[in-house]
This record gives structure tokens, C-alpha cells and sequence, in this order.
């Protein structure tokens, strides 16, 4: 292998390619099974089965628990990727098709990069932050024209989505410098299931699980693949190859999107949408010749440090200097 290859920021973006691959199919996908399944379940019962391959692969590697620090990291991250997307790209996916909800999700890239941003404690220059209110504008233009010049209730279901993914990808992204990517992801899920049962039994109980072979094999997909599989590859792609770098990746999410509606489910986007889609890529791709500036803190002094001026005591020694970041 070439030393290109192993460089961090080119593996990064190679499993971060992988990654988005796998997520491109995730809105045809859920189209076809929210035919016939609820889409709050859904939602829902896709990371509660996806759990019980999680454990056995944590079973199986001898992955210790994370740090008790990590545990509210892990619910954001369970908050974005296990909850929040999954479930309102579901309700959305029964009033939209998957075409219209690919260029509504094509600001996604530029929303994780800011999350990564704010996350990291960086600051996104004014070009960034121009370029973040065209991409916006653009979707929501698209989106009022395919509303009729209304807003879709749908549409602020699918922006919402992009918020909760995008901070479950930045926050998961840091847990993974600490965890690895798929410690990350399955610990999640893992420590999510007891709280997701009672109320996936509740909804299967109230709607039923009747369904056509073509739902569940959008099921299956969505539960192994969009909730497990494919965050293995894009929570290390984040990891080693940099948040606002490997995020451009999903750049060609739309498009991968948009092509797999056409040849699984049979939708048949117009030049419109092929053209918003492009202009808001466009808007995203130009977005990285911006500007992010880190924010520098000085450090806290600790208590146990004594003034600068002065000199420690000889007949009391300090404590020694904990760190107590996470």
C-alpha cells in the first residue's frame, strides 16, 4: 500500500466514502418499509434489534465499558443517531418521497461541520457562515416550491434530522478518539435498548407488525446497516481523518441518494431537484475554502496549585496535578 494511503486524513476519507455509501441507501430504504410499518417503530426498533449484534460483537472483541465520564456523551450521540434522525426521517419518509428528502438532508455535510466546530471549541470564519445561510436558503427555497409555496410539516421534520445527526455525528466522532468507531456506536446502542424495549413493545403492540417482504427487507437494511454497520466505518473516518474534512464526504450522499431512489423504489426525479441538488453541493463543496479558527482557552488553575509568585512550601508537599477532563 502506497504511504498516500496510509496517511490519516486519506483513510479517513476512504472508510468515510464507505460510510456514506451505506447512508445514501438509508432514506429508499425506510420509503419502502414505512409502506407498511409504523415509522415512529420504525425508527425505534431499528437500534433496539441492532443492539443484539452490538453486543455480541463487544462480547466477542472484550471491549471494556467506557468511562463513567463518557456516559453523557454517549446520550448525545443516542439522542442524534439512535432517536432523533432515525425516527423523524421516518415520520417525514411517509409524506415525502426519498428524492425530496435527499436535497432537504444535502446541507448535512455543512451542518456536521459546524457541529464539529462548536463541539471542538473552534470558530467558523464570516465565509463560512455566508456559505451556511445559502446552502439553508437554497433548501428551504426547494422546499416551499415543492410545498406550493407552503411549508411542509415534513420538511421541518427532515431539518430537525440534519440537527440531530449532525451533533450525533460530531459528539460521536470525539467519543471515538477515545472509544474507537465501532466501540462508540455499540455501546450506545447497547446502553440504549433497555430504555427503547418497553416503548418499541408498547408500539408494536398498538400498530401491529404486519408487513410485505418488501418492508422488511427495508427494515433489515436500515436495522444492520444505516444503525450499525456503517457507523463503523464513519465514526473512525471522523475520528482519524478530521470532523469538517471527512464530513464533506456526504457531498455525494444526495446524489448516491437520488440514484438508488431511481433504481430500487422507482422514483423519478425531475430536472429540478437534480439542479437543487447540485447548487446546494455546490454551496457545501465551495464551503471548504472557508475559514475555521480555534478558540483558545487558557487552562483553569488548580486549586491545589499555589500563586505563580509564590513558591510552594517546603514542610507541606502539593498534591499532585489531576486532569479532569474526560
Amino acid at each position: 500500500m502506497s504511504t498516500a494511503l496510509m496517511r490519516p486524513e486519506m483513510r479517513g476519507l476512504l472508510l468515510g466514502l464507505l460510510g456514506v455509501a451505506v447512508f445514501s441507501l438509508t432514506l429508499p430504504m425506510t420509503r419502502l418499509a414505512v409502506v407498511d410499518l409504523d415509522p415512529v417503530w420504525i425508527g425505534l426498533a431499528r437500534a433496539l434489534l441492532a443492539a443484539v449484534p452490538a453486543a455480541a460483537w463487544l462480547a466477542w472483541v472484550g471491549a471494556p465499558r467506557p468511562p463513567r465520564a463518557l456516559l453523557p456523551r454517549l446520550a448525545i450521540v443516542a439522542g442524534g443517531v439512535i432517536v432523533g434522525f432515525p425516527t423523524l426521517t421516518s415520520v417525514a419518509m411517509r409524506h415525502v418521497d426519498a428524492s425530496h428528502g435527499a436535497v432537504v438532508l444535502g446541507v448535512l455535510p455543512l451542518a456536521t461541520a459546524l457541529a464539529g466546530a462548536w463541539l471542538a471549541g473552534e470558530r467558523p470564519s464570516r465565509g463560512y457562515w455566508a456559505f451556511a445561510v445559502v446552502g439553508a436558503g437554497l433548501v428551504c427555497a426547494f422546499a416551499l416550491r415543492a410545498g406550493g409555496g407552503r411549508p411542509q410539516p415534513a420538511d421541518g421534520l427532515l431539518v430537525l434530522a440534519v440537527i440531530a445527526a449532525a451533533i450525533g455525528y460530531a459528539e460521536g466522532a470525539r467519543v471515538s478518539q477515545r472509544l474507537g468507531g465501532p466501540q462508540t456506536i455499540c455501546w450506545t446502542l447497547v446502553y440504549a435498548a433497555p430504555l427503547l424495549a418497553p416503548v418499541v413493545a408498547w408500539l408494536s403492540w398498538r400498530h401491529g407488525v404486519q408487513a410485505r417482504p418488501s418492508a422488511w427487507l427495508g427494515f433489515a437494511y436500515v436495522t444492520l446497516f444505516s444503525q450499525l454497520l456503517g457507523f463503523f466505518a464513519w465514526y473512525k473516518a471522523l475520528a482519524i481523518g478530521g470532523i469538517a474534512r471527512v464530513s464533506q464526504v456526504q457531498l455525494l450522499q444526495t446524489f448516491m441518494t437520488l440514484a438508488f431512489a431511481a433504481a430500487f423504489i422507482g422514483e423519478r426525479p425531475g430536472m429540478t431537484t437534480w439542479a437543487f441538488a447540485a447548487a446546494v453541493v455546490a454551496v457545501v463543496a465551495a464551503q471548504r475554502f472557508t475559514g475555521i479558527g480555534s478558540v483558545r482557552t487558557a487552562p483553569a488553575p488548580s486549586d491545589t496549585s499555589p500563586p505563580r509568585s509564590a513558591a510552594p512550601s517546603p514542610a507541606t508537599p502539593r498534591a499532585p496535578s489531576v486532569d479532569p477532563t474526560p
